[in-house]
């Protein structure tokens, strides 16, 4: 399989150098590198050749890496049910560059591409309605972002006199949590009842 796949690599990168900067084989998979701006014509390509044949996405998504300069990586998977095979693209850009959308060759990006903007705030050039699509149109930041506070910015709920959701600030601080260390998961040594009777077997 290793073989298979490295020709694969070797093929793509022939066949579009400018868009691949980079391959590797991990668990055997394979994962390219590519240059943002070329991801349409790219996917196009891996779509449409006949040895390659990826004709399902899979999936988008994207990972934080704050302290770097190119911030995000963009994560493509894709499937190739002719050839029993799947791929990986990823793609390195800075927190205000655009990634070129795909929109033209999967339409089923434009939900994955939605859900990348939402939760990380990577903007997709080309997108036909890039907005939010699991949090609510006043939501402050992007969750998945490694900034973004573990209690979030606001708190919602029902109010019973008013009839209505209402939107407050979050009144818990990230201090609230208190570690005392007498949870077991927290290594801690002290006596549970019942444990006495270990001591007793000696």
């Amino acid at each position: 399989m290793s073989d298979y796949l490295e020709e694969l690599a070797a093929l793509i990168s022939r066949k579009q150098p400018d868009a691949v900067k980079d391959a590797s084989i991990a668990h055997g998979e394979l994962t390219l590198e590519v240059v943002p701006g070329s991801l349409p014509a790219l996917v196009r390509f891996l779509r449409d050749d006949e040895s390659c044949r990826f004709s399902t996405l899979v999936d988008i998504t994207a990972v934080d890496w704050p302290a770097r300069k190119l911030r995000f990586d963009v994560v493509y998977h894709f499937l190739s049910m002719y050839r029993n095979h799947r791929i990986r693209l990823k793609a390195a850009v800075r927190e205000d560059e655009m990634v070129p959308s795909i929109t033209d060759v999967h339409p089923s990006a434009n939900w994955f591409e939605r859900e990348v903007f939402d939760m990380f705030g990577i903007l997709f050039s080309g997108h036909p309605d890039l907005r939010r699509i699991l949090t609510d149109y006043g939501f402050r930041g992007h969750p998945l972002r490694k900034d973004f506070p573990t209690t979030g910015y606001t708190e919602v709920r029902y109010d019973e006199a008013l009839k209505r959701v209402v939107y407050e600030p979050v009144k818990l601080v990230q201090e609230y949590r208190q570690f005392d260390f007498m949870s077991p998961w927290e290594g801690a040594e002290y006596i549970l009842p019942g444990d006495e009777k270990r001591e007793t077997k000696k």
